[in-house]
């Protein structure tokens, strides 16, 4: 067992964020800190707590004990699809960007119009290939993302989560896409932990620590403020319309982060300190799950249909 699933295993013993036992703000508060302390690790556990939040809106049950991912992303060239005969399914074709292959032990995995519970242990590799040979970066290079190959894997109708569609449409999809968030800005605060440490105090520096301090205070407003609208909030457009929001300024507040901290402190840093090298790659890296002018687009478009 790598040292990153014994930290993620540890975390996700020792804290439930599921309704009741938190508030929504309490939960993203919780995602930054964790983010802050690593993001290799926030990755990885982020992904797990969301799989529990999915399974609990549909009403069903995790298995005690396992970590869990969620796989969501498609690979257009070569899509999962599903070929039902009689009573079994066979699952085939492409999953990548999958975030702790080898290390958890199911998946909520997104295929066609449906998602799906498996598990992930002891499948035999003419039914499943994982291959990390894509992944090049050493950004998350310890959270196993790998590319899948699947080739007729049997499984029972019963790995169904929801109905067709379900997965998209619910409430928690766009709760849950403030989760990353939360964990871009818990990352941005961990450079600023170093700045604020740091012995240099030309105004130069100082200038740009003042920046940075500020763009993680409002970080963490806009988390505390995004968790308290989010739970009375029931429309999914108006949720929608928050993650949006939210997701954005954050990607801004923590890309001018890092840029001030390359500009502020130089090349050391980055290059000489192996714990702010991976956070500063990885939130990076991490950043880029923001989807930029389309996600934009889409705000602006549920902005404009407001008005009509």
């Amino acid at each position: 067992m790598s040292t990153l699933e014994q930290e993620v295993r540890i975390i996700i013993g020792e804290t439930n964020l599921l309704a009741p036992e938190v508030t929504y703000g309490e939960r993203l508060m919780h995602l930054f800190h964790t983010g802050r302390q690593g993001l290799s690790l926030a990755k990885i556990a982020e992904a797990h707590w969301d799989a529990l939040a999915i399974l609990a809106e549909a009403q069903r049950t995790a298995a005690p004990g396992t970590l869990y991912a969620v796989w969501a992303s498609e690979a257009p060239d070569h899509p999962l699809r599903i070929e039902i005969n009689s009573s079994r399914w066979y699952l085939s074709g492409i999953k990548r960007f999958c975030s702790g292959a080898g290390l958890v032990d199911r998946a909520l995995i997104t295929v066609e119009d449906k998602l799906l519970d498996i598990s992930l242990t002891d499948i035999p590799s003419e039914y499943m290939v994982v291959d990390h040979s894509q992944w090049c970066s050493q950004a998350f290079a310890q959270t196993n993302t790998a590319t899948l190959t699947f080739n007729r894997l049997p499984l029972s109708p019963e790995v169904l989560v929801g109905e067709n569609h379900w997965y998209v449409k619910r409430l928690g999809f766009w709760r849950g896409a403030l989760g990353p968030a939360a964990c871009w800005g818990g990352g941005a605060a961990s450079l600023v932990d170093y700045a604020q440490e740091n012995k240099r105090d030309d105004a130069h520096t100082l200038a740009h620590l003042g920046a940075m301090a500020a763009n993680i205070w409002t970080i963490e407003k806009i988390l505390l403020q995004s968790g308290k609208d989010a739970e009375r909030t029931m429309q999914a457009d108006a949720l929608q319309r928050l993650a949006l929001m939210t997701r954005h300024l954050i990607e801004q507040l923590a890309t001018d982060t890092l840029r001030r901290f390359a500009r502020a402190y130089g090349p050391y840093p980055i290059a000489c300190i192996a714990d702010i090298n991976q956070q500063y790659q990885e939130l990076d890296l991490f950043l880029k799950q923001h989807h930029g002018e389309r996600d934009l687009a889409m705000l602006g478009k549920l902005i404009k249909n407001e008005q009509s």
